[in-house]
């Protein structure tokens, strides 16, 4: 009876060291760097790593340009608004008499076309062209 528990005993062991080396031989297979799950995961990690720096260089660009963009927005309103003051203050300036004479007055056909709109109605009821700044804010 000792003999067939000890024939049992040692198959026993011999198949759990089989499946042991079944188990590790797969472990292997699937931890390799090159073609399994491992592989994957540094494949997966190096791509992140990737990504977080190409992110990271364009919210630095994308800060940038709002920075830029909204320094030639300030400058663009300032530009406009002393153009409206320019274009008011041109208002306010006397008609010069004559100014149609002399080294600049236009000659042949510009003179004709100029003189074909000194008869329009437009010109005729001596209105001055109205210039209204229109606030960008909402309020009046």
């Amino acid at each position: 009876m000792d003999i067939i528990a000890d024939i049992l005993l040692v198959a026993g062991a011999l198949g759990a060291g089989l499946y042991c080396l079944v188990l590790s031989r797969r472990l292997t297979r699937f931890t390799d760097l090159e073609k399994g799950v491992g592989g994957a995961v540094a494949v997966l990690s190096a791509q992140v790593d990737d990504l977080t720096r190409s992110l990271d260089a364009a919210q630095q660009a994308a800060g940038k340009s709002g920075e830029t963009l909204a320094d030639l927005t300030g400058r663009g309103e300032q530009v406009a608004q002393r153009l409206e003051l320019l274009i008011a203050s041109m208002h306010d300036l006397p008609a010069v008499e004559g100014a149609g004479t002399g080294a600049g007055a236009p000659t042949g056909k510009a003179a004709q076309g100029r003189a074909d709109l000194a008869g329009s109605p437009a010109a005729e009821d001596g209105a001055e062209p109205v210039f209204l700044r229109h606030s960008r804010s909402g309020a009046a």
